[in-house]
């Protein structure tokens, strides 16, 4: 093994080792993960943590031994190992010696997984875990997004993983990513005779005997309504690949669910397959010890009879599994539906007469949406009577086919947020499945919501909420999060609950930084504030009327302070009524989804994340989306807001929450807006770094027509707006004193084609102050004729343009420079900040003075005229302007 430690020490990486591995019993994906892996860390050693599969082991003493350079473990110096790379796996408890050095303080580790989570799974500074049939898939995307090359033979051991893995894409657990990476190893010359020969490869006559017995042995179990079939015996001597004849009597004797158990080798082995999400046997062979995949799994039992496994298989299976219910078997019928043009006023009496609070809306008997009680009602408050309920109708919505199972409707209802599922068939409506029909199935069998998973000082925590307090320590400064506790611990106490909220919450997850901290509480916000402030040596500033409060800690920072409350409007566009509320319905006011995540602070909850409106799964999808479907007659701000939002994070406004925009466009919404609200709203597009996509699509949405209807998105405003941008960034590349407010630019360009009639018009519909009057209505005609002039000369001394430039405020003179075609009146202001603001002449009044001149207005007058002849190049001295003073001016 010489050979190999000489490797080994000329492949250092930080100071130690970089290991590739996977689990013990390593199989045809685990090795060819490692091998992708070595792709993406050339300078690592493979190392396999333990025995592998008779059939790996095979492969290589026939054909790959040559090719790759395996490291045994006990060659490895498990202290020098500073990175470890798991592959296939992430549970402790399957990589061998290699469990002893995983908690060890510097070790860096990186995982590339398809299982699901297990209790004594790892944690990695890199984590690329995704539910696909094997991890092969999952690398060779990897690979191919980071253009890496593979060769054939490459090709063909990641293809064996993928066709072993996947059971040749029959397994239940197979995705379209599966077939992807098939495409591309086919593409890179793997050869599918070799996979084939490899897969398929014949029994021997032991493992024939063997699978005669095992069919011999079968029981089958009716639990709860599903076939289960388990296989007991005992083996004298190991049968290599026992998976391999479960897989054979499963396909054999065409079954669901089957569980094997053998007695060899004073263990019992356990291997479960099963074809239906009903049975998820990852989580059963859990109990075991044991793990994998809802399709897939085994464990292997120490100190048990195969008489106790069996028994006690048999309880976890009735624990398990849950009766097979099907769409048809839970809906009801007939659907009560309404036509798309029926008005509100009309749906809500349909509401009443048959006690339903969700109407299915069809027209000529296909499914457009539904329509929420919720919503109708919030539309009569806002004296919406007559407006056809189309306009309101939620059209993004999940709907099932009448077999679908009882975890895909609870997926649909419970992960959607819906209150109701359509059923369809054959593109009609043949029944509707609600959310109190689900609860009522699920409280029948006990079942708890799905994807529950253990907390760290709670027990269980709902799917809804996250323990994420080790992914705020790696995201924020230890300083906040100090802050944080401390914020948490203020609140308890108090007696109240208090939690990080908005935008702060929804950055975490968008990896971009903002210490703007908003704590909402459950309680009275401005007693915390105070108390929280005592704290931390900070100073408060209340605002009584909407119980809310600011800190001010002593480096400036600020901590903004509300009590939980929920709004109504008296009418659309007004301002929010305010009331107490929980943290529920304080999220539930805002604009959308992604703004609703809040994180626990208090000590025993810490960390914990409440996301009660799918805000994660609208972040990872990349949409922007309402609350509910009046959100823009409320409050018709957000419309902008959304287009905020989508620009800055390069998201999609919703298909849904897009069509409620145009109609609150279409039925005029906005005229009620005070233009306070609509400067403030279109001030902060303006200020985001790049505002022209908004403004173009402030344009598509008609949005625009909003702050005045001559306002036109066309080529000519686009490339003025382009030329906006790029003055911007040249000017700030100058690096000078003065500040530039850039809104003020691109306002001024939005109005640029405008006289003094509709400026003023502008101005008053943003409701702007005498102050920014006078810039965008008096300043920009004086800019305007002012850069007309100057297009029309052939010739600009440098005395004119200082004369003719000196008036105006920086954004003034970019927005001139930005809306000329004209290169020279470009170059003239260019000129006019890097070498003519600041000219100033040698000669003062003293010396004026001196020279016999009287105090007066001739000094300016004088001094003025030295200043142009400096300006013009006539002179560059002192002693020129005395000579210049003395020649055209006498005392």
């Amino acid at each position: 093994m010489a050979n190999h430690k000489s490797q080994i020490e000329n492949r250092k990486y930080g100071g130690g080792i970089t290991v590739i591995t996977t689990h013990v019993n390593a199989d045809f994906d685990a090795f060819a993960s490692m091998l992708a892996a070595k792709k993406l860390y050339p300078d690592a050693v493979l190392v396999f943590p333990g025995s592998q599969e008779k059939s790996l082991r095979d492969f290589f003493v026939k054909s790959m031994a040559y090719m790759y350079n395996i490291v045994r473990i006990k060659d490895i110096d498990l202290d020098a190992v500073d990175r470890l790379v798991l592959v296939d796996t992430r549970q402790a408890g399957r990589i061998g010696k290699f469990a002893s050095i995983a908690d060890r303080p510097g070790l860096e580790i990186h995982i590339y997984d398809h299982h699901p989570s297990m209790p004594d799974d790892l944690s990695g500074a890199i984590e690329v875990i995704e539910m696909t049939g094997a991890t092969v898939t999952i690398m060779t995307k990897i690979l191919r997004e980071r253009q890496i090359e593979i060769t054939s033979e490459e090709a063909t051991i990641m293809a064996l993983g993928l066709y072993e893995d996947t059971g040749s894409f029959t397994f239940i657990s197979t995705t379209e990513d599966d077939h992807h990476a098939a495409a591309y190893l086919l593409s890179e010359g793997a050869d599918l005779n070799v996979v084939s020969n490899i897969i398929t490869r014949e029994m021997s006559p032991e493992q024939v005997s063997v699978l005669n017995e095992m069919i011999q042995s079968a029981t089958h179990h009716s639990i709860k309504g599903v076939d289960v079939v388990i296989i007991s015996l005992f083996l004298e001597t190991y049968v290599s690949d026992f998976a391999l004849l479960v897989h054979k009597v499963r396909d054999m004797e065409n079954l669901d669910v089957i569980f094997a158990l053998a007695g060899m080798e004073n263990r019992v082995y356990m291997v479960g397959r099963s074809r239906l999400p009903e049975v998820d046997v990852g989580r059963i062979a859990m109990a075991f010890g044991g793990g994998g995949h809802p399709s897939a799994a085994s464990a292997a039992i120490r100190g048990q009879t195969l008489i106790q496994v069996e028994e006690k298989l048999l309880a976890v299976l009735h624990q398990s599994i849950h009766p097979m219910h099907r769409a048809k078997d839970l809906m009801s019928t007939p659907v009560i539906h309404v036509e798309p043009d029926i008005e509100l006023k009309r749906a809500n009496e349909l509401l009443t007469r048959y006690n339903v609070n969700v109407l299915v809306v069809l027209e000529s008997g296909k499914l457009v949406g539904i329509i929420s009680r919720q919503v109708i009602e919030k539309g009569l408050h806002h004296k919406l009577d007559h407006v056809p309920v189309r306009e309101y109708t939620t059209t993004e919505i999940a709907t099932v086919a009448p077999d679908a199972t009882l975890s895909e409707i609870r997926e649909k209802i419970i992960g959607n947020k819906q209150r109701l599922l359509p059923v369809i068939e054959k593109k009609r409506v043949v029944g509707v499945i609600t959310r109190t029909d689900l609860l009522n199935v699920l409280a029948s069998e006990s079942a708890r919501i799905p994807e529950l998973v253990t907390g760290t000082s709670t027990g269980i925590i709902t799917a809804r909420e996250k323990n994420i307090k080790k992914f705020l320590k790696e995201r924020l400064p230890g300083h906040i999060i100090k802050l944080l506790a401390t914020a948490g611990e203020v609140a308890d106490s108090l007696g109240y609950n208090a939690y990080a909220v908005g935008g702060f919450v929804r950055d975490i997850f968008l990896h971009k930084e903002n210490l703007d901290i908003d704590i909402v509480v459950e309680g009275d916000g401005i007693e915390f504030a105070k108390a929280l402030a005592a704290r931390l040596g900070g100073r408060v500033r209340a605002h009584e009327k909407f119980r809310t409060a600011v800190i001010i800690l002593p480096d400036r920072h600020k901590i903004d302070v509300a009590t939980a409350r929920l709004e109504y409007y008296r009418s659309p566009a007004a301002l929010p009524t305010v009331e107490k509320g929980s943290i529920k319905l304080d999220l539930y006011r805002r604009d959308f989804t992604i703004n609703t995540l809040a994180v626990k602070l208090n000590p025993d909850r810490f960390g914990i994340l409440m996301d009660f409106f799918g805000a994660q799964k609208d972040l990872k999808q990349k949409a922007i989306r309402v609350l509910h479907n009046l959100s823009f007659v409320e409050d018709p701000t957000r419309a902008f807001r959304a287009v905020r939002f989508e620009q800055r994070f390069g998201f999609k406004i919703g298909k849904l929450t897009s069509g409620l925009i145009e109609n609150a466009v279409k039925m005029d919404f906005f005229k009620e807006l005070s233009g306070h609200r609509l400067f403030s709203e279109l001030r902060q597009i303006l200020e985001e770094e790049k505002p022209s996509k908004a403004l173009e699509r402030l344009s598509q949405l008609r949005l625009l027509k909003v702050i005045h209807p001559k306002i036109v998105y066309d080529s000519t405003m686009e490339e003025c707006l382009d030329s906006v941008e790029k003055v911007l960034t040249w000017h700030k590349l100058l690096f000078l004193r003065d500040s530039c407010d850039q809104w003020m630019v691109y306002l001024l360009i939005l109005m640029k084609s405008f006289g003094r009639g509709i400026a003023e018009e502008i101005c008053e519909r943003l409701e702007l102050t005498e102050r920014y009057r006078k810039v965008f209505i008096d300043q920009k005609i004086q800019a305007d004729a002012c850069r007309r002039w100057m297009e029309s000369q052939k010739i600009l001394k440098n005395s004119v343009v200082y004369r003719k430039l000196r008036p105006f405020r920086t954004e003034i003179l970019l927005y001139m420079m930005a809306g000329t075609t004209c290169e020279e009146v470009r170059r003239a202001i260019s000129k006019y900040f890097n070498r003519l603001r600041g000219a100033t002449t040698l000669l003062k009044g003293k010396d004026l003075k001196e020279m016999g001149f009287p105090p007066g207005p001739i000094y300016r007058k004088i001094l003025d005229s030295i200043l142009d002849a400096r300006l013009d190049g006539q002179i560059k001295t002192r002693q020129d302007e005395l000579q210049f003073v003395q020649k055209k001016w006498s005392p």
